[in-house]
C-alpha cells in the first residue's frame, strides 16, 4: 500500500504539471476548434447498415431520435462512390459492395446512398436540429478506377518499374503521392467542395498519419477560409498533427489497450490513471483525444462492445465520458448492438438488442451541462482520489470552479465496499442517474458496488 500511495502521489503531481501546461503564455486557455465542439459528443453513422434501405433519406428519419439522445456531431462514414476495379470480397461471397474507403470520385456521391441533393438535404435537416456534420475523408489512397489514376498517374506512389503501388496490403486502393503539388492542390479543392456545396462542418481523416503533416498544416487554413471546421484524425502517435491541423485524435491506447486489459484482469485499476497521464502529456495545447468502446473498425473486424467488455460495457462507456476528451457513440451502440456488422456487404443493424438510450441520454446531458467534463482545455482538472481498494476501484474527480464530477468505478468482477481517503471529494452532490441530493463526507462513504458497478455524482 505504501508503494501504491507514493506512486499515486507522483501521478497526481505529474497530472497537475500537465494541466498547468494546457494554457498559453498569457495564462489563458485556448483552442482552435469551433466553440460548438467544446462539450460535444460525436456519433459515427454507418449509412449502409443503419437502415434496411441504407440511404441518406432513410437515415434522416432517425435525426429526431438522435437529437433526443443528445449527440452533437454526426460523423458520416465515406459518402463517395466506391471503386469497382480490384474490389475486395469477403470469403465465400461472390458479390461485394466494396470498401467505403476505396474512393472513386472525391466530388461524387455513392449512388447506393442517394444523390448529392439527398445528402445536402440531410445536412440541412441536421443543421436545423442543431447537429454538426463531418464526413470521412480518405486522403491517403483512392480507388484504382478513380479518374486520377488514368489522367494523372504521377499523382500516385510508383515502384522502380513505374507501377502504381497499393497502401499496405489494401489491394483495392492505390497510394497517393504527396510529393506532387498538383495532387495536393486537387485534394484540398475536393475537401473545400463539400464545405461550399453542402455546408458540412469538418472532416474525420482516415489514416491521417500516413499523409505528411505539412499537407494537413497547409490545408487547415484553406478550409478555414470557407468556414470554421472541426478536424478529427485517425491517429494518436504523431503529436505534430495536432499542433496546427487537427483538433482531436483517436485514443487507441486507452480504448483499445488499457481498458480492455483492465477488463480482462491483465492490469489493475491504476493503469487507467497512468494511461490518462500519458495522453495528457503528449497532446499539444488545445487538442484532445476521442475515446470509445466500439467503432466501425472494432465492430466489423475485431469484436462487438459486448464481446470486448461483457457486463462492464456501460462501465467503460461511462469512463469515455468522465475522463478528459470526447466520447464516441457508434451506430447501434445505444441499442446494445451485439453483432459484428459485415463490412463489404449489406448487413442492417438490428435495433432490438437492448435499449441503452436512457443511460446515454444522462451522460450526454452531463457532458453538455457540467463544465468539469468539457473537452480540453475548457474542461476541469483530473485528479485521482485514493481509496481503500486501489487495485479494483478507480476513483477520481473532475473539477472546474463550482463544477465537479466524482466517479467511483469497481473495475473487478467482485463486490467491493469503497471508502475514500482525504477530503478532496467532500461536498454537496446530485446523483447523476437517480437525481438524489446529498452531502458527501469521505470519512463515512462506505459505498458498496457490485461487480463492474459505478457511481457518478455531480455538483454545479
Amino acid at each position: 500500500m505504501k508503494n501504491f500511495t507514493l506512486k499515486l502521489a507522483a501521478v497526481v503531481c505529474l497530472l497537475a504539471l500537465v494541466y498547468s501546461c494546457k494554457t498559453n503564455q498569457t495564462g489563458q486557455q485556448t483552442a482552435r476548434y469551433p466553440d460548438w465542439a467544446k462539450n460535444a459528443v460525436i456519433y459515427e453513422v454507418n449509412v449502409r447498415q443503419y437502415t434496411p434501405e441504407g440511404t441518406f433519406k432513410a437515415f434522416e428519419a432517425h435525426l429526431p431520435r438522435l437529437k433526443e439522445l443528445g449527440v452533437d456531431i454526426l460523423w458520416m462514414m465515406p459518402i463517395h462512390p466506391i471503386g469497382i476495379e480490384k474490389r475486395k470480397f469477403p470469403e465465400g461471397v461472390t458479390e461485394s459492395l466494396g470498401s467505403y474507403y476505396s474512393v472513386k470520385d472525391y466530388k461524387g456521391i455513392n449512388p447506393e446512398f442517394g444523390t448529392e441533393a439527398d445528402f445536402k438535404a440531410l445536412v440541412e435537416k441536421a443543421h436545423s436540429l442543431g447537429f454538426k456534420v463531418i464526413i470521412d475523408w480518405v486522403a491517403n489512397h483512392s480507388a484504382w478506377d478513380n479518374a486520377w489514376v488514368k489522367d494523372h498517374p504521377d499523382w500516385y506512389v510508383q515502384d522502380s518499374a513505374g507501377n502504381i503501388m497499393s497502401a499496405f496490403d489494401w489491394t483495392d486502393v492505390a497510394k497517393l503521392n504527396y510529393a506532387n503539388k498538383d495532387m495536393r492542390k486537387a485534394m484540398v479543392e475536393s475537401m473545400k467542395y463539400w464545405l461550399e456545396k453542402c455546408d458540412i462542418d469538418g472532416f474525420r481523416c482516415d489514416v491521417a498519419g500516413e499523409v505528411p503533416a505539412d499537407f494537413w498544416n497547409e490545408t487547415r487554413p484553406e478550409l478555414e477560409k470557407v468556414k470554421p471546421v472541426f478536424m478529427l484524425a485517425e491517429n494518436e502517435d504523431k503529436p505534430e498533427l495536432f499542433k496546427t491541423a487537427f483538433d482531436a485524435a483517436y485514443n487507441w491506447a486507452m480504448s483499445n489497450g488499457t481498458m480492455v486489459r483492465v477488463y480482462k484482469g491483465e492490469e489493475k485499476a491504476p493503469a487507467i490513471i497512468q494511461a490518462q497521464l500519458k495522453t495528457d502529456s503528449i497532446m499539444p495545447e488545445g487538442s484532445f483525444k476521442m475515446s470509445f468502446i466500439t467503432n466501425h473498425d472494432e465492430n466489423s473486424w475485431n469484436s462487438t462492445a459486448s464481446e470486448r467488455f461483457g457486463p462492464a460495457e456501460n462501465t467503460f462507456a461511462l469512463l469515455t465520458y468522465a475522463l478528459p476528451g470526447m466520447p464516441l457513440i457508434y451506430s447501434g451502440q445505444e441499442a446494445g448492438l451485439n453483432h459484428r456488422l459485415q463490412f463489404f456487404i449489406k448487413d442492417s443493424i438490428d435495433w432490438k438488442y437492448k435499449d441503452f438510450s436512457p443511460f446515454y441520454k444522462k451522460l450526454n446531458a452531463l457532458k453538455h451541462e457540467n463544465e468539469a467534463l468539457w473537452n480540453p482545455p475548457f474542461g476541469g482538472s483530473f485528479k485521482p482520489i485514493e481509496n481503500n481498494d486501489p487495485d479494483k476501484v478507480l476513483s477520481f474527480i473532475r473539477e472546474k470552479g463550482k463544477f465537479k464530477v466524482l466517479v467511483i468505478a469497481n473495475l473487478s468482477a467482485e463486490n467491493v465496499t469503497v471508502n475514500l481517503k482525504g477530503t478532496d471529494a467532500d461536498g454537496e452532490y446530485t446523483d447523476v442517474f437517480s437525481g438524489s441530493k446529498f452531502t458527501l463526507s469521505s470519512s463515512n462513504l462506505n459505498l458498496t458496488l457490485q461487480p463492474w458497478g459505478y457511481w457518478i455524482v455531480e455538483a454545479r
